[in-house]
């Protein structure tokens, strides 16, 4: 039985992938700053702060999942707010990265989260795909020094593969929550012009991908985790309200109100430029949502659409 180690195995997609991994036969541990009896999943102690961590973590670790990372939509990017979100992929990835080279242990494989923020929050008429340059805005910034510290494993030798991952969809909460709650009670809108693109994808495809990640050794570098939909966010909340059959006539927010609201977090929501699929794809990788409608039908539970 391989042991996947996963950072940040609490999270949204963490959890997910934590039970997706164990139904298919792995043995899940986690990497946590508290260690809780009542842990579905073995539990070892990290300290990033510290730069402590259980050495058996990584000893008995066949693979690494390094997911963990401030939510980046949480609060408003004050200076302090940018550092930690910087802060909390980069140092805890290095760590990582000493901590492997420390117990001369080699991982068949290192997985590491990114984000489609490495293309810079931009909105133009380009497809980025993976062979494209970083963003020069602290998105793009810091998804790039986020992947040169996973590019180090590399250089050890150990396969190494970067998720850029899109907006996730899922039922528990995140963007597609935030997204619904207006339009259910009859007052969403297209956020600024509406026109910016809002490369997605469905929880399941970007478990699936991580799986996939995990299991074809011919997978490494950077993939783009992104539904092959091009949708706009105009389009986007407009069939949320179809498929939830609400009214869908109020005007657009207007930008300046999401940049009073949201400060410089709103650079994040105004801009989105089209994300290209077509890597995962040839790699072999079938997407179960490849639409976002039947997308929205799933994760809003919704008969007979």
């Amino acid at each position: 039985m391989k042991t996947i180690l996963i950072t940040g195995g609490t999270g949204l997609v963490g959890k997910h992938l934590s039970i997706k991994l164990t139904e298919k036969g792995y043995h899940v541990t986690h990497l946590s700053r508290v260690i809780r009896k009542s842990s579905t999943f073995q539990t070892y102690y990290w300290s990033p702060e510290k730069k402590e961590i259980d050495k058996d973590a990584i000893i008995s670790a066949d693979y690494i999942v390094h997911l963990a990372g401030a939510n980046i939509g949480e609060l408003r990017w004050t200076k302090r707010r940018r550092q930690k979100i910087r802060e909390s992929r980069i140092n805890t990835a290095e760590m990582l990265y000493e901590k492997t080279i420390e117990s001369l242990s080699r991982p068949q494989a290192f997985i590491s989260a990114s984000a489609i923020g490495y293309y810079g929050a931009i909105t133009s008429d380009q497809i980025f795909d993976e062979n494209d340059l970083p963003g020069n805005d602290f998105l793009g910034e810091t998804c790039r020094l986020w992947e040169e510290v996973a590019d180090k494993f590399a250089l050890a030798g150990i396969r190494t593969v970067k998720i850029r991952t899109g907006i996730v969809l899922t039922k528990e909460g995140g963007a597609l929550k935030k997204l619904v709650t207006p339009i259910r009670i009859g007052l969403g809108s297209p956020v600024g012009s509406g026109n910016q693109y809002m490369p997605w994808i469905h929880i399941d495809d970007l478990t699936d991908i991580y799986i996939k990640a995990i299991e074809d050794i011919q997978m490494t570098w950077a993939y783009n985790a992104v539904s092959p939909d091009y949708i706009t966010n105009g389009t986007f909340t407009g069939m949320i309200a179809k498929v939830l059959k609400k009214p869908f006539w109020f005007p657009n927010l207007p930008s300046f109100v999401i940049k009073i609201i949201f400060g410089k977090m709103s650079e994040m929501l105004l801009n989105g430029s089209r994300i290209s699929a077509a890597k995962i794809i040839k790699s072999g990788y079938k997407f179960k949502y490849p639409e976002l409608r039947s997308a929205l039908v799933d994760l809003l539970a919704i008969k007979n659409p």
